[in-house]
C-alpha cells in the first residue's frame, strides 16, 4: 500500500447491532475497491474481517478487524466491531481509534439497542457520525417506518440523503442532494433513470426533513427555511460537508450490503464529506486528574497510542496503535510513558484482515501494528518529544463470574498461562485465584464472553475448562454470649502438657478478635497469654456452622490453672481452641453474607419491572433520581446480596433489552435469613462428605 499523508486518511468505526451488516458492509468496501477479487460470506465463513475461529464457528464477529481500502486517492481505515453486548469494549476501541462512525441499521428490523449504543459511544467521543439503514433489498424493509423511529430517537439533526423506493420487484435510489434517481446493475453500479410523478412527491417529503437539518447548520439557511426560500443544491452539499465535520449533522444513507447498493456513494462521501485526522485538530491528554486539549502535529515528534492488543498464538504479542502526531518511521525508537522504556519499532505494518503488510512509514492519523512489545499494553502512550500521555479508553466492568477448573488434573499451571495471554488482549476479562474459597475464578461481560474465553483456552492453549457457579466467601460470629472452659492435659511419660483455660465469648465491635484478660491471682500466668490469643486466632479461620471465618469476636480470658511443670505455650493454645469449639455454639453463632450496592439505570418505563426484580432478589430499595448521564432513564439504588447477583448481567439484559447498565460493589456483611443460612449450612457439609 502507499504512502498516505495525513489530509488523504479517513479513519471509519463500523458499529450497530449485531446481524446489522457491518462485517458485509466492510467485505463490500473492500471488493469494490478491488482489494479482494471475490466477496465472501459471513454464513460461509470466509470474509477478510471474520477470520478468527471462533467467528468463523459462531457466524457473528467478536473482535474488531481492520479493512483498509484506497479510493479515489485516499486511504480509508475501515475498522469493523462486534455488535453484541458481551464485545462492547471492541467497539469502544474502534470507536476511540476512528474520527467518524458509521452506525448501522438493519432495514427490516430498524432501531434496535446496538444502534442506541454505538450513537451513545460515539457522542461521548463527540465524533462525526453517520447512519447506513442496511439490507434495503429485503422485501420487508421499511425505509419511512425505519427513519421515522431513528428521527424520533436522536432527533432533527438526522438528515437523508438517499432515499429507497421500491417499484415492484425493483428498488431504486433517490439521491436528495441531486434530486436524482438511480438503480443499480447486477455489480451495484448506479445508473440514472427519469424521475417520475411519484418519485418526486417521495423525494418533495424527504427533501423537507433534509431542508430541515441542514438549515441548523447556519444562520443563514436557517432564515432561508424559515422564510420558506429555496436552498439550492451546492448550499445543500456544503452544508452537509461542514455539518458532518462539527457534528450538527447526521447524514442517513442506505443500500445493501450484499447486492452493492449504495457502497460507492458511501465511499465518495468518505473521501468527499467526512474529516480527516485534523478536521477536529485536538486530541485530550491527561494531566494529573484532568484532560486538556492539544492540537494535532502532522510534522512533530512521532506519538502513537496503543487501542488494542492481540494475544496470537502464532505471531506473538500484537499492538494496533494509532499516530497521534508526528511521522512514525521503521527502525523509530518511542518511550512508553507508563513504563518508561524505550521501544524501537524495527518492523511496523498495517493490518488487512489476518493479512500483515510491512511499511517504513506512517503519517499522523494512520493506523498501524508492532508485535512483540512485551511492555506495552492497551492504554499505553508511546512518544519521542514530551512525556504527554493520551486519554485511555475507560471499559466496562464485568460482572458475570464463573469458577474455571481443569477437566484434566494437573492443568492448573496451564490455565494460569493461557488466562494471563488473555487478559493481555481483553480489558473486560478478570480473573482471580481466590484463596479463601480455593477457586480460580474468571467475570466477564456475558456467557457468551465466557463461552469464548473457554474455547480460546482449548483451540489456542490446548487447555479444557469448565466454568462452574462459584463459591461465596461466607462470615460466621455470635450474637449471644457464652462462658465456657477449655482444659488440654495429656500424659504420655515424661514430661506431660496442661493447659486450662475459662474464657466468656461475646460479640466484638473490631473485626477480627478482641481478646483481653481478667485473670486475678495469677491463675495463668502472663506468659501464656499470647499462646491464648493465638490459638483463638486459629481456630476463628473456621466457623462452628459452616466452615467460614469467624468474624466481630470478643474474647475475655477471666481464670484458669497451669502446672508448674507440664505447662507450655501448645498446651494453653490447645485449651483455647477446646474453649472455641464449646463455646462459639452456646453463643447464638449466625451466617453472614456479603452485601452490595447496586446502581442501576434503566428506562423509566422499566422502573417497576426493575424493582420487582430486586424484591425477588431480596433487594432494599434505597432510593431512586434521574440518570444524570442519559435522559429518559432513573437510576435506582439498592443493597443485594451478592448470592443474588450470579446472573444479573443476563437477567437486567433481557429485562431491558439491553439497556439497562448497573455497577455493584460488595461493601459489608450482614445476617443471612434463617431459610438461607440452613442452605449454606447444609451446602457446606455436603462439601465435607
Amino acid at each position: 500500500m502507499a504512502e498516505f499523508i495525513t489530509n488523504n486518511i479517513r479513519n471509519i468505526a463500523l458499529v450497530g447491532h449485531g446481524g446489522s451488516g457491518k462485517t458485509t458492509i466492510a467485505e463490500a468496501m473492500l471488493y469494490a475497491t478491488k482489494a479482494i477479487d471475490r466477496m465472501g460470506k459471513v454464513t460461509d465463513g470466509n470474509t477478510v474481517s471474520d477470520y478468527d475461529p471462533d467467528e468463523i464457528k459462531k457466524g457473528f464477529s467478536i473482535n474488531l478487524s481492520m479493512a483498509p481500502v484506497v479510493w479515489k486517492d485516499t486511504k480509508i481505515n475501515i475498522i469493523d466491531a462486534p455488535g453484541f453486548l458481551d464485545f462492547k469494549a471492541e467497539a469502544l476501541q474502534a470507536v476511540r481509534a476512528a474520527d467518524a462512525a458509521i452506525i448501522t441499521v438493519d432495514g427490516k428490523s430498524g432501531l434496535e439497542v446496538g444502534a442506541e449504543l454505538a450513537w451513545e459511544m460515539a457522542e461521548n467521543e463527540e465524533m462525526p457520525k453517520a447512519i447506513f439503514i442496511n439490507k434495503c433489498d429485503d422485501p420487508e424493509a421499511d425505509f419511512d417506518r425505519v427513519f421515522a423511529e431513528l428521527r424520533e430517537e436522536f432527533g432533527t439533526v438526522l438528515c437523508p440523503v438517499f432515499v429507497p423506493v421500491r417499484q415492484g420487484n425493483e428498488v431504486n435510489m433517490i439521491d436528495l442532494i441531486e434530486m436524482k434517481t438511480f438503480k443499480y446493475d447486477a455489480k451495484g453500479q448506479r445508473v440514472e433513470i427519469e424521475m417520475t410523478d411519484e418519485l418526486k412527491k417521495i423525494a418533495a417529503d424527504y427533501r423537507e426533513s433534509l431542508k430541515e437539518s441542514i438549515a441548523l447548520t447556519s444562520e443563514e439557511l436557517l432564515e432561508k427555511y424559515m422564510n420558506g426560500e429555496h436552498i439550492s443544491r451546492k448550499e445543500a452539499a456544503a452544508a452537509l460537508h461542514s455539518g458532518i465535520a462539527d457534528t450538527s449533522i447526521v447524514p442517513v444513507y442506505c443500500g445493501s450490503a450484499t447486492n452493492m447498493w449504495g457502497i460507492y456513494a458511501l465511499l465518495d462521501a468518505f473521501v468527499e464529506s467526512f474529516p480527516t485526522p485534523l478536521t477536529k485538530n485536538d486530541q485530550q491528554i491527561i494531566s494529573g486528574d484532568e484532560y486538556v486539549t492539544e492540537g494535532v502535529e502532522p510534522n512533530g515528534d512521532p506519538a502513537i497510542f496503543v487501542f488494542k492488543t492481540v494475544a496470537d498464538p502464532f505471531v506473538g504479542k500484537m499492538s494496533l496503535f494509532k499516530v497521534m502526531k508526528g511521522c512514525l518511521k521503521k527502525d523509530t525508537v518511542l518511550t512508553n510513558v507508563r513504563t518508561g522504556n524505550s521501544e524501537k519499532f524495527a518492523h511496523i505494518y498495517t493490518l488487512r484482515g489476518k493479512k500483515q503488510t510491512e511499511v517504513d512509514v506512517l503519517h499522523c492519523g494512520d493506523i498501524g501494528v508492532v508485535t512483540k512489545l512485551t511492555g506495552v499494553s492497551t492504554n499505553d502512550t508511546l512518544t519521542a518529544g514530551d512525556a504527554i500521555e493520551y486519554r485511555k479508553i475507560v471499559f466496562p466492568k464485568p460482572y458475570m463470574e464463573k469458577a474455571i477448573k481443569p477437566a484434566a488434573k494437573g492443568d492448573e499451571d496451564k490455565i494460569s498461562t493461557g488466562i494471563a495471554r488473555l487478559l493481555e488482549e481483553d480489558p473486560t476479562l478478570k480473573y482471580e485465584n481466590n484463596a479463601e474459597t480455593k477457586q480460580m475464578t474468571i467475570s466477564g461481560m456475558g456467557d457468551m464472553h465466557l463461552d469464548i474465553v473457554v474455547s480460546r483456552m482449548k483451540n489456542r492453549y490446548g487447555t479444557s475448562v469448565i466454568l462452574e457457579e462459584p463459591r461465596l466467601a461466607y462470615r460466621e460470629t455470635i450474637k449471644g454470649r457464652s462462658d465456657v472452659e477449655g482444659k488440654h492435659k495429656k500424659q504420655s511419660g515424661g514430661s506431660g502438657q496442661y493447659g486450662h483455660v475459662k474464657i466468656r465469648f461475646f460479640p466484638g465491635e473490631e473485626e477480627g478478635l478482641t481478646f483481653r484478660q481478667s485473670v486475678v491471682g495469677g491463675s495463668v500466668p502472663k506468659g501464656y497469654y499470647p499462646a491464648v490469643e493465638k490459638g483463638l486466632l486459629e481456630a476463628m479461620q473456621k466457623g462452628v456452622l459452616a466452615g467460614y471465618p469467624v468474624v466481630n469476636l470478643a474474647a475475655d480470658l477471666y481464670d484458669g490453672s497451669y502446672h508448674a511443670v507440664d505447662s507450655n505455650e501448645i498446651s494453653f493454645k490447645l485449651a483455647a481452641k477446646i474453649a472455641y469449639k464449646e463455646g462459639l455454639p452456646k453463643a447464638n453463632p449466625v451466617i453472614l453474607e456479603p452485601i452490595g450496592t447496586l446502581k442501576v439505570a434503566v428506562p423509566d418505563t422499566l422502573v417497576g419491572d426493575c424493582i420487582g426484580d430486586l424484591n425477588k432478589r431480596r433487594g432494599r430499595v434505597l432510593g431512586m433520581n434521574p440518570y444524570e448521564k442519559k435522559s429518559g432513564y432513573t437510576e435506582i439504588e439498592a443493597d443485594v446480596p451478592r448470592s443474588e447477583m450470579g446472573d444479573y448481567t443476563i437477567a437486567l439484559r433481557a429485562m431491558s433489552q439491553g439497556r439497562g447498565r448497573f455497577d455493584y460493589v460488595v461493601d459489608r456483611y450482614e445476617e443471612a435469613p434463617t431459610i438461607v443460612a440452613q442452605k449454606i449450612i447444609a451446602e457446606a457439609k455436603k462439601d465435607e462428605e
